[in-house]
């Protein structure tokens, strides 16, 4: 049996290596989708689709799993054809295991058996808080695994959300020098 594992990976964290990790050992193989595939530097999507797909690999052959495959699934905005769209760039699959509401429901509604996965204290393993925490200087490396730390160390990743704070606060600086500019 197959298993679908769809996830932005913005980054992969541990979170999304004990589902893996878990599901490995229920199916024969994982389809794992780099959902937003498109997407890359900015804050929300700072990686590219290479980058993630480095990080998915090296965290899965330091723990050994090797049954998956992966494809990048670009965003297409349309939920009601997003499932086809799917569906249409990867091969059969059995299941889909997320934890993501949306995405289960999607998948659902078309007729796909869907499996909930547990949360890993998803308040910490977010991609979202972890972005946070280095823009902020505070702790992240021990919520990845120690490839994703290498490869953001590598590519300077930190260094590339904060200078989307920089370009947002001169952004934001400057439309408020204009707006301050028109009333003189």
């Amino acid at each position: 049996m197959k298993a679908l594992f769809i996830g932005r990976f913005q980054p992969f964290h541990k979170g999304h290596l004990k589902v893996i990790q878990d599901i490995s050992k229920k199916y024969d193989e994982i389809i794992i989708g780099i959902g937003s595939s498109q997407y890359a530097n900015t804050m929300e999507n700072p990686f590219t689709a290479a980058e993630r797909e480095e990080m998915i690999k090296k965290s899965l052959k330091e723990i050994g799993v090797k049954n998956y495959k992966i494809f990048f699934i670009p965003d297409i905005h349309n939920p009601s054809k997003w499932v086809d769209h799917v569906t249409s760039i990867i091969p059969s699959f059995d299941v889909v295991v997320s934890n993501n509401t949306f995405t289960l429901t999607l998948f659902s509604e078309k007729g796909f058996k869907v499996i909930k996965t547990p949360l890993y204290n998803k308040k910490m393993y977010s991609g979202k808080e972890i972005r946070k925490r280095m823009m902020n200087d505070e702790k992240w490396v021990d919520l990845v695994p120690t490839p994703v730390a290498n490869i953001i160390k590598d590519i300077d990743g930190v260094k590339r959300l904060k200078n989307f704070i920089k370009k947002r606060e001169k952004k934001v600086f400057k439309m408020f020098f204009l707006s301050v500019s028109l009333f003189y």
